[in-house]
């Protein structure tokens, strides 16, 4: 049957023929091709002289993008089964992958509407293709961070709105330390919050920077405490990952060879 041939070739991946594998091979190579495509377009020379070479291959790559889109509406009741074919297409389009397929090809048709150059999206379009490289064994390392960030919660959000109290104390004072000093560097509360997340992050660019006694010495005490804030979340993730690791070992180490249950 038509529809179970191509339902193979899009969904099967590496449990299928070779044939699948040279479909989602030529996709990914595709993409990578787009993306590299995007990239040398924003470099002058590049895009004045390949210019009319960008242009064909974009449409050879929205074609090829639109049937296999195509084809994934087509079997979609194979890919999300329901009570109707109408459903499973809604279900399909709706779906964290199928939206990620529509953005790919839907700014060429709609270029009125999507104003921004959407292209780069189709990067994303890589995750599908986790299954060939057999990266889906690592769901569970995936899961795991997954539950230790959940578990973690409370305090990641205290430390996220301790730092964000900071940042915004920081802004005040130094657009009121520093406004009359550098009006051109420090002239509202907006890019002075931008100075505070580049100095609390210690990432600090040099361009702006404080020249008065009092500025330098707020600069000084945001970078020390930088240092500790945006370190703190990694911290408390890498603490509560080794605590699953170990409980999982304990549960392992405990675990009836047999049925499967947890000794006491």
């Amino acid at each position: 049957m038509i529809k179970d041939k191509i339902y193979r070739l899009v969904e099967k991946g590496s449990h299928g023929s070779r044939i699948n594998l040279y479909f989602d091979y030529g996709i990914m190579i595709l993409i990578v091709m787009n993306v590299v495509a995007v990239v040398l377009e924003t470099i002058a020379p590049y895009k004045d002289e390949w210019s009319i070479f960008f242009k064909y291959f974009e449409y050879f790559s929205v074609i090829i993008f639109t049937i296999e889109y195509l084809m994934r509406i087509f079997v979609a009741d194979l890919i999300f089964p329901t009570s109707s074919k109408l459903k499973s297409v809604f279900k399909f389009v709706l779906s964290p992958y199928g939206l990620i397929d529509l953005l790919a090809i839907t700014p060429f048709y709609l270029p009125f509407i999507f104003k921004f150059d959407l292209r780069f999206i189709r990067i994303l379009r890589l995750i599908r293709f986790l299954r060939i490289l057999k990266i889906n064994r690592y769901n569970n390392s995936l899961t795991l961070i997954g539950s230790v960030i959940k578990e973690k919660k409370n305090e990641l959000l205290t430390t996220g709105f301790v730092t964000c109290l900071i940042l915004f104390m920081a802004s005040f004072l130094m657009y009121h330390v520093e406004g009359e000093a550098q009006l051109d560097k420090f002239p509202n509360v907006l890019s002075c919050f931008w100075w505070a997340i580049a100095t609390l992050t210690t990432i600090g660019y040099g361009d702006v920077y404080p020249i008065t006694v009092l500025g330098k010495i707020i600069s000084g005490l945001i970078a020390v405490l930088g240092i500790g804030l945006v370190t703190l979340p990694t911290g408390l993730i890498s603490a509560g990952f080794i605590d699953k690791i170990k409980k999982r070992d304990n549960e392992f180490k405990h675990k009836c060879p047999h049925c499967g249950k947890i000794i006491e």
